[in-house]
C-alpha cells in the first residue's frame, strides 16, 4: 500500500459520513481491516478517540442508515432574495 492511499484511508475513516463500504469498494479494506490499520497507525490514544466515534455511527455503516440519510441540507443554502 502506498503512503498516499493510507493517507486517504485515514482520512475517510475519520469522516463522519464515509462509510466502511466506500472503503472497501475503493481499497479492499473491510471494517475489520479498517480498524487494524487504524489501530497500527494511530498513536493509542488517538485510536480509542476514534473508536469510540465511530461506533454504532449510523453515518459509518450503510446497513445503519435511514432511507433519508445522505448529505446535510440547509433549507437557506438555495433561497433566492
Amino acid at each position: 500500500m502506498q503512503a498516499q492511499d493510507l493517507s486517504r484511508i485515514i482520512e475517510m475513516a475519520w469522516e463522519d459520513r464515509t462509510p466502511f463500504e466506500a472503503i472497501e469498494q475503493l481499497y479492499g479494506l473491510n471494517e475489520s481491516a479498517v480498524i487494524r490499520l487504524m489501530r497500527q497507525t494511530l498513536n493509542p490514544n488517538s485510536f480509542k478517540l476514534w473508536r469510540k466515534r465511530v461506533t454504532g455511527r449510523k453515518t459509518k455503516h450503510l446497513a445503519l442508515r435511514g432511507f433519508d440519510s445522505g448529505r446535510a441540507y440547509c433549507p437557506q443554502q438555495y433561497k433566492h432574495h
